[in-house]
């Protein structure tokens, strides 16, 4: 009998316990509480801010015309976080009257100054020093020379794709080629008689000695 009453003790207290934490959650009355949270300026909606209730796994994010809403209870402190700006807390009143809250909250740039940094490749500056001092520059003059080069140019040339005049004219010639190809094939000169016969007199005549 004497062991089970520490046992009856501990019972009686975890009873009690819970009896009190279920009536004061039943006194506290669910508020539906929703908003549209703001930037600093009050022009553009900020989604993505993370609401919740610390230590009762309540929360939720705002969407993406920052509007936000979620269940709450009376005296609950509402936490709104975002990356880059300052953390703000709503305090939900002891008493509401209505079911329902409703906030438009605005949220400040925060801004966090950073200590300078100086990077350096090398640790002291003494090594630094050194490497400049061994550094072996080369003559920005003798790449341009050796680019500027008739090889290297003639290589460019001819990997150098055609430009839009040369496309242009290769097109015309084979515009040219085909108008005279619509009747039939070209007449080969080599086999024309009459061409054979000018050739003859212009050599009689001496149209081809140099003078």
């Amino acid at each position: 009998m004497t062991a089970l009453l520490p046992f009856v003790l501990v019972l009686g207290i975890f009873f009690i316990s819970e009896n009190t934490f279920a009536q004061d959650r039943q006194d506290k009355k669910v508020i539906q509480l929703s908003g549209i949270i703001l930037n600093s300026d009050s022009t553009d909606a900020v989604p993505g801010v993370n609401i919740y209730v610390p230590k009762k796994g309540r929360g939720t994010v705002s969407g993406r015309f920052g509007y936000f809403s979620m269940p709450v209870l009376e005296g609950d402190s509402v936490v709104f976080t975002f990356i880059g700006l300052k953390k703000q807390t709503f305090k939900v009143p002891e008493t509401v009257e209505n079911d329902r809250i409703s906030l438009i909250l605005t949220m400040e740039v925060d801004e966090i100054a950073l200590a300078e940094i100086e990077v350096m490749p090398y640790p002291t500056e003494e090594e630094f020093k050194k490497a400049v001092v061994a550094m072996n520059v080369v003559d920005p003059m003798s790449i341009s020379r050796t680019n500027m080069s008739p090889e290297m140019l003639l290589r460019w040339a001819e990997t150098m794709p055609s430009s839009a005049n040369e496309n242009f004219r290769y097109f015309q010639q084979g515009q040219l080629l085909q108008n005279q190809d619509l009747y039939g094939p070209r007449p080969l000169r080599i086999l024309d008689p009459f061409a054979w016969s000018q050739f003859i007199k212009s050599i009689k005549r001496g149209d081809l000695k140099s003078k």
